[in-house]
């Protein structure tokens, strides 16, 4: 869910579209410091340079990534670099790359290698499934004997999901139809292990909200030994039909049907199968519980080829239980349990250790989110990170020298560094890199754990990669620097990013970041735009590159606005279990609460700033925020642009909805009271509503909802569809661009810019 002086009014599409027009007709400027619409949304002055996609090789020392064909041929070639040296070799060049019969090499859009490092498979022609290209062609190329074969010869193109060479490097598997397949790659015999998929069973990947809300889409695991696969399957028989119409493709409209559990309805039923790669039958595993009533959200092999390991969550989300089954027989045992009063987050990867004799787990059990040592048996639960912070994420270990490499920040909210951790729980923690740095670092390091690719940016300057050297964290060479798009943006008219804190009352104080115009004049008085998103799943106020949202904060404090953001508890800080779980239950009203409190409290502390020219605005659950801000706060909120929102707590899904707020039948005051429709009667100011209508997250039928209560009471507003776009509103030529010219043109209009 995983963003005035005037009266307000409404406006026809067509008024618009006019209005878009005019706000949208810059030309790029002379000025390389002056920043317009064109040159953010319509240009590529602002491209960045990436770098990969990389993959570490087994030996640790050596990576892959993908470099412009030598000569400006098409395609791309996969180079092999040490890291040590930094010797660079083709392993694959792109003219290997190219099927019988065909003018032009594969186009690679993710690629990976089996273990040994002998066999690639590269994914190209991808389609999308909801959010991401899951579905397309698959090739294999053998680097022995230079063959390339294209997987599924007997499927229609563009259908293959998740497709993955066995550990052996002899066989692939993949999901057609939600049915597994495996196909031999030394003679192209291909197998199906599942024959009962539909659409109404799914074998091998996800339906809607488990792909969502846990990021279930490859949903099958190779045994180590390459013989078995474990499997999720999900039954959705009995789940709602969500349907979607389409009224511009076509002279009658069409209409798109997905089985979609809304808070508090029936979800499918999951459970965890196990098949062998030669075929025959499946052996379930036999969890507890009723399979409509829990979740799995990660399942794999538990160090060996005889047990799968995986996780089940009841379904207010509270209770985590680590199940070990039997791959022949399905029986289960419970390993380990965690628990929690409010809701549980997810392990999303399983690391063994001590050579499968305990489980690396991270849990908030003392208050902060700490990694702990589970033996097999469960008898024996170690903390392995003591100390009042959070570890964000668990990076890499490494066991022969003790050594966890974690993102923390414990001084700091709005940052994130690497850190070195004993894994005996001795010792302080002790920063990665070298001192002084401050920002957003991400490392991805390698299986030795002798190297890691570093990224890291601030919220105004664009992001860095290198190569470093563990475990000091030292540069041993760029992979891109960035150094055109650094120029250009230093290049801007511009005061930087002010970070600091606002107390709100009640001992609390809340992160905030705020961008003064470049002539900022501490004697007038200016506009305040409050850029929001304050629910669980995201954080705002952190200082990692903005990229063209930044831009255009950027922007509009050019025009002469002031822009701000600020994090009210229940955002993912690292701030301790404390602050993040204490809106349970009250999702919308509490943080919208803390919101209008850190309005005050800016405004008490920011004597620059005008009262009377305070708005918000945000995208998704930061849109949710923004209605609840100036339903809930009319005297403080004058105008309010909301994009994508959900306006009824009762319309989200219900893996998201339901481990914050419980289920509707038992919390039907904090649903009620936590959703921006049920307060829409309270509009005083300007508001802007958008909405794409092919949302299959947050559903258009939140927006035309909230439309009848607006209108019942006798609120006029300004609304905007972007037909058949879904929650980001990019898709079709133009739509970025319209949209931030429209929600531009709406904030000069109604909320007028400038120092007074």
């Amino acid at each position: 869910m995983h963003r005035g002086i005037f009266r307000p009014w409404v406006l026809w599409a067509a008024a618009l579209v006019l209005l878009a027009g005019n706000a949208g007709a810059q030309t790029k400027p002379a000025d390389p410091g002056l920043l317009t619409l064109d040159r953010i949304f319509a240009s590529r002055d602002f491209e960045a340079e990436r770098f990969g996609p990389a993959r570490w090789m087994a030996d640790g020392d050596s990576y892959t990534t993908l470099e412009p064909t030598a000569g400006g041929g098409s395609g791309r070639d996969l180079v092999l670099y040490r890291a040590e040296s930094g010797t660079r070799d083709i392993l694959v060049a792109a003219a290997r790359l190219v099927p019988p019969g065909a003018s032009a090499p594969i186009a690679i859009e993710d690629y990976a290698w089996s273990p040994d490092g002998k066999v690639l498979i590269v994914m190209t022609n991808s389609r999308r499934v909801w959010r991401q290209n899951t579905r397309g062609d698959f090739w294999t190329y053998d680097l022995a004997s230079g063959r390339l074969r294209k997987l599924g010869p007997l499927f229609e193109p563009s259908t293959l999901m998740f497709a993955k060479l066995s550990p052996d490097g002899r066989m692939a598997a993949y999901v057609v139809k939600n049915n597994i397949y495996v196909e031999n790659l030394a003679d192209g015999a291909v197998r199906a292990l599942t024959t009962d998929g539909t659409e109404d069973i799914i074998n091998g990947t996800s339906d809607w909200v488990n792909e969502e809300e846990f990021g279930i889409r490859d949903g099958f695991r190779w045994s180590p030994d390459s013989r078995l696969i474990a499997f999720w399957q999900f039954d959705t028989h009995g789940v709602p039909v969500f349907t979607m119409i389409n009224n511009t493709d076509d002279l009658y409209p069409r209409t798109t049907s997905f089985k979609h559990p809304k808070a508090g309805q029936p979800n499918s039923a999951v459970r965890v199968g196990v098949v062998p790669a030669a075929g025959g039958p499946v052996v379930w595993m036999k969890a507890p519980g009723d399979p409509h009533d829990i979740y799995i959200p990660l399942i794999d092999w538990a160090g060996n080829a005889r047990e799968v390991v995986f996780q089940q969550l009841n379904r207010l989300q509270n209770t985590n239980q680590v199940q070990l089954g039997d791959a022949a027989t399905g029986e289960v045992r419970t390993m380990f349990a965690d628990k929690d009063e409010a809701w549980l987050d997810e392990m999303t990867r399983y690391v063994w250790l001590a050579g499968g004799k305990g489980l690396f787990w991270l849990s908030e059990r003392d208050g902060w989110r700490h990694a702990y040592y589970v033996s097999r048996d469960g008898k024996e639960v170690r903390l392995m990170t003591p100390g009042e912070y959070d570890v964000m994420s668990v990076d890499a270990i490494d066991e022969k020298a003790g050594l966890l490499y974690v993102t923390a920040s414990p001084d700091n909210a709005t940052t994130r560094f690497e850190y070195r951790v004993r894994m005996d729980g001795t010792g302080k923690p002790g920063r990665v890199g070298p001192a002084g740095q401050t920002g957003v670092h991400r490392y991805d390091v390698s299986p030795t754990a002798r190297w890691a690719f570093h990224s890291f940016s601030t919220l105004d300057t664009p992001q860095v990669t290198e190569l470093v050297r563990l475990p000091g964290g030292e540069t041993v060479r760029p992979l891109a620097a960035n150094l055109d798009l650094r120029a250009k943006v230093e290049a801007l008219n511009r005061k930087r990013v002010e970070y600091t804190k606002l107390d709100i009352g009640g001992g609390i104080q809340v992160d905030s970041w705020r961008i003064l115009p470049p002539d900022f004049d501490p004697k007038k008085k200016y506009p305040l735009l409050v850029y929001v998103y304050g629910e669980p799943a995201g954080q705002t106020v952190q200082d990692s590159w903005g990229g063209n949202t930044y831009l255009w904060h950027l922007m509009l404090a050019q025009q002469g606005y002031i822009v701000a953001s600020f994090d009210n508890r229940g955002t993912p800080a690292p701030r301790g279990r404390a602050w993040r779980k204490s809106v349970y239950r009250q999702i919308g009203i509490l943080a919208s609460a803390d919101q209008a409190a850190a309005v005050r409290a800016a405004i008490a502390a920011w004597p620059f700033v005008d009262a009377d020219r305070v708005g918000s605005w945000g995208w998704s659950g930061g849109g949710q925020m923004t209605l609840n801000a100036i339903f809930r706060y009319p005297d403080l909120y004058k105008t309010a642009m909301a994009v994508a929102f959900v306006s009824d707590q009762r319309l989200y899904d219900s893996i998201y909805q339901e481990r914050f707020m419980g289920l509707p039948q038992d919390n039907a005051e904090g649903y009620k009271n936590g959703s921006p429709i049920t307060f829409a009667k309270n509009l005083k100011g300007n508001l802007l509503i958008v909405h794409g209508t092919g949302d299959d997250n947050v559903h258009y039928q939140s927006f035309e909802m909230l439309v009848n209560e607006l209108i019942a009471n006798g609120k006029q507003f300004t609304m905007m569809s972007y037909p058949n776009r879904s929650h980001g509103i990019s898709e079709g030529r133009g739509t970025t661009m319209h949209l931030y010219t429209l929600l531009t043109t709406y904030l000069n209009t109604h909320m007028p810019r400038g120092g007074r």
